[in-house]
């Protein structure tokens, strides 16, 4: 089996939250939406960044900063 990573640029945000529960935080701060969201399972970390006008960049270094 594959090992999960976090810029795997298709990682859905369901998967994410699900094997890093510690990032929702992140999510949470920036006032998104993405928690609990139905369409978790379909959109990715650049989709949510490009949906709240979010530098993508920047994002990633705070969901790996919580994961550390």
């Amino acid at each position: 089996m594959t090992r999960m990573r976090l810029e795997n640029p298709d990682l859905p945000l369901d998967d994410l939250m699900a094997s890093w529960p510690q990032t929702i935080p992140v999510f949470m701060r920036h006032k998104m939406l993405c928690v609990g969201c139905l369409v978790n399972p379909f959109h990715t970390v650049k989709d949510a960044c490009a949906e709240y006008g979010l530098d993508e960049t920047a994002f990633y270094a705070e969901l790996r900063l919580a994961i550390t």
